[in-house]
């Protein structure tokens, strides 16, 4: 391990973009075929490792979907939050905006209720146990259509959890044009919830307009294509919305070729504000510690300016502005400890 990736492992870090399911590691998911072993999901976390290889984005949708299967009942969505909470606090992450998506589960018959109540007992839990602090982006499968659509504005305006801040839409791109899904995200928004919907990953430029215009979009997922179109860099930059730069990913999923070639040396030197983060990690062999050092190599970062790159994910989020501020000041005192030990 390099003094850098050294330097990245004890770093204070805030995440903005991971899912709850994805984020289930080999030891989780093997926790739930265990408990559910109908499942046609390997049980073994070496044989998960291979099943955890994807051809294209409807690949990985398929096997994502098969994991969600697994979480049947309320106690299976508590035991993933839980230990999803225990292996990002083991990465030094102090801060996360997890995306859960409430329809996966309460369409396979967990009550919206059960649900809510097992997130977020899970997630004060882990705040004591671990020091993490968790809030919910709140999604909509965008592949389940409008129903989707409705039951998870429903749940996060009128179940609305304390830990939910935003409100997002995933799954697969084509196909599911983005103006159709804007008196829901009206209503979220209506309420005091961010907007972060995923865009112009697998699709152009103008999925991240349909997202800015129609959906209020503060924050892009991904936003990959951005720059195919340079006046949507300009107007991202000029505006300071961010994007959530999943660089593993994106390569997994087959939207960037390879990881030189990730955009994201193109976003940075546009003046485009980029967060890293980690996406699905177990999922696509990645952690965020493995991410930033991705990201530092691309943008030839030394320990400083990695941690200014940790600030940005602090910045973008919607966590309380007095938390925001022992955050950052936590990430400034351990790169001065970490420069007084290398003079």
């Amino acid at each position: 391990m390099s003094d850098l990736e050294v330097f990245i492992a004890g770093l204070p870090k805030a995440e903005l973009h991971v899912h709850h399911v994805g984020s289930a590691s080999p030891r989780i998911v093997a926790d739930l075929a265990a408990r559910h072993p109908s499942s046609k999901v390997p049980k073994d976390p070496e044989e998960l490792r291979r099943y955890f290889t994807f051809t294209d984005f409807a690949h990985f949708i398929e096997v994502y979907l098969s994991v969600v299967d697994l979480i049947q009942d309320a106690e299976d969505v508590r035991h993933l939050t839980y230990e999803v909470a225990r292996d990002m606090a083991a990465q030094n992450v102090r801060y996360a905006e997890l995306t859960v998506t409430p329809y996966s589960s309460t369409s396979r018959g967990i009550p919206d209720q059960a649900f809510v109540e097992a997130i977020e007992d899970a997630r004060k839990d882990a705040e004591k146990t671990f020091g993490l602090i968790l809030r919910w982006t709140f999604d909509i499968p965008g592949e389940a259509g409008l129903p989707a659509a409705e039951e998870t504005t429903r749940i996060a305006t009128e179940l609305a959890p304390e830990g939910l801040v935003s409100f997002g839409l995933g799954g697969p791109e084509i196909g599911v044009p983005r103006p159709q899904f804007k008196p829901y995200f009206d209503r979220a928004i209506a309420t005091g919830l961010h907007s972060v919907p995923h865009a112009g990953e697998t699709t152009g430029p103008g999925t991240i307009w349909d997202a800015l215009t129609s959906l209020g979009a503060e924050r892009i997922g991904h936003g990959t294509s951005a720059i195919q179109d340079p006046r949507l860099l300009e107007h991202l930059a000029e505006n300071g919305i961010p994007l959530e730069v999943c660089p593993t990913s994106n390569v997994a999923t087959k939207a960037v070729e390879d990881l030189d070639t990730h955009p994201l040396r193109e976003m940075v030197k546009a003046g485009v504000t980029v967060t890293i983060n980690s996406d699905d990690p177990p999922m696509f062999g990645t952690d965020l510690n493995t991410e930033f050092a991705i990201a530092a190599r691309l943008l030839d970062l030394d320990a400083t300016g990695v941690a200014e790159l940790a600030k940005n994910g602090v910045k973008c989020s919607y966590l309380d502005e007095t938390s925001k501020r022992r955050l950052r000041e936590e990430i400034d005192t351990y790169l001065t400890n970490w420069n007084a030990t290398r003079s």
